[in-house]
């Protein structure tokens, strides 16, 4: 946990992700980049655990989270996994249809 915030029980870390997951939900038009830093800054942690929890470098992390990377699908869903999230491809049908 962030080093920056008290020191959180186990419930309240609880509600903090599933706060986090429902926040990510509710904006699906969030870039990628931005549902990451919502989520690390909810959960409090810092890039390198998330990254870490995630099993990607923390660079990997900070570039995602700063726009330097769009990320892969594989990376994006490593990192969404931390919250039993997946990124997902739909079909959408064109106007007429």
């Amino acid at each position: 946990m962030d080093k920056r915030y008290l020191a959180l029980s186990l419930p309240e870390q609880l509600d903090l992700r599933r706060q986090a997951i429902e926040d990510v939900l509710a904006h699906p038009e969030w870039p990628l980049r931005e549902a990451i830093r919502h989520l690390k800054r909810t959960m409090r942690l810092t890039s390198a655990e998330i990254a870490k929890l995630a099993g990607v470098s923390t660079r990997t992390v900070q570039d995602i989270e700063q726009g330097r990377s769009e990320g892969t699908v594989q990376t994006m869903n490593r990192i969404l996994g931390i919250l039993g999230l997946r990124l997902g491809v739909v079909r959408v049908s064109p106007p007429g249809f």
